[in-house]
């Protein structure tokens, strides 16, 4: 029997690659090809069979179809796009954050109907303040709302991280955070964004990059929230390097949110070492040293170069913790992690009938016969 090739466009394969930040050996590894016999079919000089060109698609995660196109289709980010690097944005999305996007705007479509059906109004609490507010005035108008003090009195920064979001949730923000897109073998990458936000008049959602450190989450929570306070959507980096207004606002908000600059400078130790001093604020706003050290950077307290050896060994401890942990359970992805506030809404209607469970698990990113466990992980 005759072999049959797909007659496809071997520079939509390269695209597809290099979409999937893949490289030759590692594509060509869970292809279960050589590197040469991929080089050929990039090249052109030989076309894959088709079973061959349907795992190729499958592997870099497009549509077979694609393959067959004369050029790249253009994708876009379906937010504002506000990261920045060396003043400049940066290179093209990967179809990972496209993706993740997309899944979140879908699920915050979904709950905006929902609210509608169940008669609700505009929050309030988005486009309160815009770029030219003063930060103290916003900081204090967030902590109004959300009923929280400039720092608590006890408890961790996990906790304080904890009692954040359930705030925020009970403000009508949703808070959304995952790793990975669809299975850990997919990670969403840190160095390409923190979080984003959908400044939505009706149903605002705020997502946080899971795969970083959790020290610093609780800064992109609050830097995210401040998004939501000005009406901005957007995707960040949360970079202290960044020169957009939106941005540097927003980071300036969730500095002061988190530790008060004139508290911090009234307690700031110059006669030990700063990374000793660093641990003792910490403690003492029940934040993370990540979130001290950034705001000592802020304040000139410590040099850029510090900052980012540190923030890097922090970053480099909780890899290699993660990879003596091995991936993550299911249910610790899930329970909390697509908003409590939306995961009850959509399962109460699942289970209701009003919507199908195939299109729940969907949007859960889960198989529709999960769904009743998951309900009594729910309380419901």
């Amino acid at each position: 029997m005759a072999t049959s090739y797909a007659k496809i466009n071997p520079d939509i394969m390269v695209w597809a690659r290099e979409r999937a930040r893949l490289s030759v050996p590692v594509l060509a590894s869970r292809m279960n090809v050589t590197e040469e016999k991929l080089g050929t079919w990039e090249r052109g000089e030989q076309p894959p069979t088709f079973k061959q060109a349907q795992r190729f698609a499958s592997r870099t995660h497009i549509p077979f179809g694609y393959l067959y196109l004369k050029q790249p289709p253009e994708e876009l980010l379906p937010l504002p796009d506000l990261r920045t690097v060396g003043g400049r944005q940066p290179q093209r999305p990967s179809s990972e954050l496209i993706e993740m996007a997309q899944i979140v705007l879908r699920r915050q479509e979904w709950y905006t109907e929902y609210l509608r059906d169940q008669g609700g109004k505009a929050n309030p609490n988005v486009g309160r303040f815009s770029v030219q507010a003063s930060v103290a005035d916003v900081v204090q108008d967030m902590r109004l709302v959300l009923d929280v003090p400039a720092h608590p009195e006890r408890g961790t920064w996990e906790d304080y991280l904890r009692l954040l979001i359930g705030k925020i949730e009970d403000a009508g923000i949703l808070v959304m955070r995952q790793s990975f897109l669809r299975h850990y073998t997919r990670p969403l990458s840190v160095d390409e964004f923190r979080g984003f936000a959908i400044a939505d008049p009706l149903a605002p959602v705020i997502f946080i990059n899971q795969a970083d450190a959790p020290s610093a989450r609780l800064f992109t929570l609050i830097h995210e929230l401040a998004h939501v306070w000005i009406g901005q959507s957007g995707i960040s980096d949360a970079s202290p390097d960044s020169s957009r207004r939106e941005e540097v606002f927003c980071n300036a908000v969730a500095a002061e949110f988190l530790v008060p600059e004139e508290e911090l400078l009234a307690n700031w130790r110059d006669d030990q070492d700063w990374e000793i001093t660093v641990g003792e604020l910490a403690s003492r706003f029940k934040v993370s040293t990540w979130v001290t050290a950034r705001r000592a950077l802020t304040l000139r307290k410590i040099s850029r170069d510090d900052y980012l050896r540190y923030i890097h060994q922090i970053q480099a401890e909780y890899r290699n913790r993660e990879k003596r942990q091995g991936g993550p359970t299911y249910y610790r992805t899930q329970k909390g992690h697509i908003s409590e506030t939306f995961s009850r809404a959509l399962v109460s209607e699942a289970l209701s009938g009003r919507v199908l469970l195939r299109d729940a698990g969907s949007l859960l990113n889960m198989k529709p016969y999960r769904i009743t466990a998951f309900a009594k992980e729910l309380g419901l």
